[in-house]
């Protein structure tokens, strides 16, 4: 039995939501009006999970999730508005220790029963299984330690990369999670980085902008949306559009990432799998390093395994430091790991390899 506390200043919503997890087997429901009735019960209830508006009088989302990772650690699953405001919110709780969020209904809640409410009710059934401790204040923890993961150790002997060719990618992969792993492992390295770096972080195209203006404010390499055909530069790192796929190409000698309707064949977009394979296509490689974070599935560990049997370089993110070892323990069942990292020490391995001086 998964226990779900909504919290929600509307009575509508909070009515639609819990009706939603009531009809289903294995749900028990409460619910809040808002940040400081939430507190008030969550202690009583002890719930597996938590649904949180973000725009809340009284005491807002955010004010509340703090109090909660502090006060009651447990996984919290924000439901955020799609406005612009909504998206930049969205992020400061995935950063703040949320494991992750759904698009709030627009219009009339009723109609969007069919196609919400299978989705919120996953969801929350995979943050039921989420360890919370692991992902509690993740990106903070590790901003704190960032001195020590910004200058390649010592003794370590870094795997053999061909230099031949302009260009060589950093492919890196994830889903829930995925946002705070991200800024823990863009954080860790210095301007000088050269490799560009593609990220295909699943997200709805309504909040990936606002993810990557975050991550831009947050790390010294600057970083920026692929919405349109875009031309792949030394030191820079580009992120997916949401709810479609980005891929590699070239144009006369020049890479470029573009987006590209999502694809079918795919379940989670933007597509790890899609982009691994299209830079293969116009690369070697030995030119390419992938990375897989945390995440539900198993979305670019196929790819990156025919990566590294092709002679590539993968990276997957260890068990102790992953809020869901799904995609990257998919890799390493796949033996297509050629490295395990665990989080903290994801830039320090990046940095060993690739040219940053």
């Amino acid at each position: 039995m998964i226990r779900v506390l909504i919290v929600d200043d509307s009575a509508l919503m909070r009515k639609f939501l819990a009706g939603l997890f009531e009809a289903e087997e294995g749900f028990m429901v409460a619910t809040a009006r808002d940040g400081a009735d939430a507190l008030s019960r969550i202690g009583s209830f002890n719930p597996d999970v938590v649904t949180l508006d973000v725009e809340m009088p009284t005491m807002d989302g955010l004010a509340c999730l703090d109090r909660i990772m502090v006060e009651h650690p447990c996984p919290v699953v924000m439901v955020s508005a799609v406005t612009e405001q909504g998206a930049d919110a969205t992020m400061e709780a995935l950063q703040m220790g949320a494991v992750d969020f759904v698009a709030k209904p627009t219009g009339t809640i009723s109609l969007h029963r069919e196609e919400f409410g299978p989705l919120i009710k996953e969801r929350v059934r995979q943050a039921a299984g989420i360890r919370i401790r692991r992902s509690a204040r993740l990106a903070d923890r590790l901003r704190f330690n960032a001195g020590a993961t910004r200058q390649p150790s010592e003794g370590r002997v870094a795997p053999a990369l061909s230099h031949s060719g302009d260009h060589r990618l950093v492919l890196v992969g994830a889903s829930t999670g995925g946002p705070p792993a991200l800024d823990a492992l863009l954080s860790g390295l210095p301007s000088e980085f050269r490799w560009p770096i593609l990220i295909a972080q699943h997200m709805p195209r309504t909040f990936t902008a606002s993810f990557a203006r975050r991550l831009d404010s947050l790390c010294k390499l600057p970083v920026r949306e692929v919405n349109a055909p875009t031309a792949i530069e030394d030191g820079c790192v580009y992120v997916g559009r949401g709810d479609a796929d980005m891929m590699v190409a070239r144009r006369g000698d020049q890479l470029i990432a573009i987006p590209v309707p999502s694809s079918a064949q795919h379940l989670w977009h933007p597509s790890v799998d899609r982009l691994v394979m299209s830079a293969m296509q116009h690369m070697g490689p030995h030119q390419l390093v992938g990375i897989l974070l945390t995440g539900m599935g198993n979305d670019g560990a196929a790819a990156m395994a025919e990566l590294r049997k092709a002679g590539g370089y993968t990276i997957a993110e260890a068990e102790e430091s992953a809020v869901v070892w799904g995609m990257p323990g998919e890799l390493v069942r796949l033996n297509g790991a050629s490295d395990i990292v665990a989080l903290p020490h994801m830039a320090e391995r990046l940095l060993e390899i690739g040219p940053w001086r």
